[in-house]
């Protein structure tokens, strides 16, 4: 079983070189060689591309893609589509996840032919978080009970930054999913991954706050508001028309 492990970043030079170094030295710990790291660049105007220029030759498993389009959901779509693994998925470069759980998911993956989609989780009754700002805490809790009331949402959390999917699976959701850049694109996917009927394993974690993040709060809500309305009219109103 082949794993591809995609990086989204953008401007990341004071976390990209630890991140994709912790992450080899991790799976060389486990002893796991099957795999593939692919950082999907967003358009870096820092040293980001050369860093990961550098980290491409140090690491025969490492690749470098960039494109000129801004958002997670974006660089996703990018990994997706270039990867070749059996298993595809992303993590946040700061590894805020902790990345015992990337091991973790190998094994769930390789024993349980069933799951098809592992969505971390921090609000599981099992996760534990820490560093947790206050603001974001609320910010996450609101956007989970909207998901939850107007578009039914299953799972405990819609973007942890850790979401592994069976390739075939991610590739027929992507194929279903709008072609939003952002944030929101996970949360889409995630959430036409339950209306499919995907067999999705809700995973708690252990999951520290980045005090460097570079989400904009306020610009945030604000589309997903937009893209919430757009999804409950697709859900629930245009079928019944």
């Amino acid at each position: 079983m082949m794993l591809s492990i995609i990086f989204p970043v953008l401007n990341e030079k004071l976390r990209l070189e630890k991140g994709v170094t912790r992450t080899v030295a991790y799976l060389k710990g486990i002893g796991f060689d099957d795999y593939e790291i692919i950082i999907v660049d967003n358009g870096s105007e820092d040293e980001t591309p050369q860093i990961a220029e550098r980290l491409c030759a140090k690491y025969p498993t490492v690749h470098y893609e960039r494109i000129q389009i801004r958002g997670v959901g974006a660089a996703f779509r990018r990994g997706v589509e270039v990867s070749h693994g059996d298993i595809v998925g992303y993590m946040d470069i700061d590894l805020s996840t902790n990345i015992k759980h990337l091991g973790e998911a190998i094994h769930i993956f390789e024993r349980m032919p069933e799951v098809a989609y592992i969505n971390g989780s921090r609000f599981a009754k099992e996760s534990q978080t820490r560093g947790r700002k206050w603001y974001r805490k609320i910010t996450s809790q609101g956007l989970l009970i909207l998901l939850k009331v107007f578009l039914g949402m299953k799972s405990t959390d819609a973007i942890c930054g850790f979401t592994f999917v069976r390739r075939g699976t991610a590739l027929g959701l992507i194929e279903g999913c709008s072609r939003d850049n952002g944030w929101f694109y996970m949360i889409e996917f995630l959430l036409r991954a339950e209306k499919r009927g995907v067999k999705i394993l809700d995973y708690p974690v252990e999951w520290q706050e980045d005090y460097n993040t570079t989400v904009k709060i306020f610009k945030t809500i604000c589309n997903y508001l937009v893209q919430i309305a757009r999804l409950y009219r697709e859900f629930y109103i245009r079928k019944h028309i």
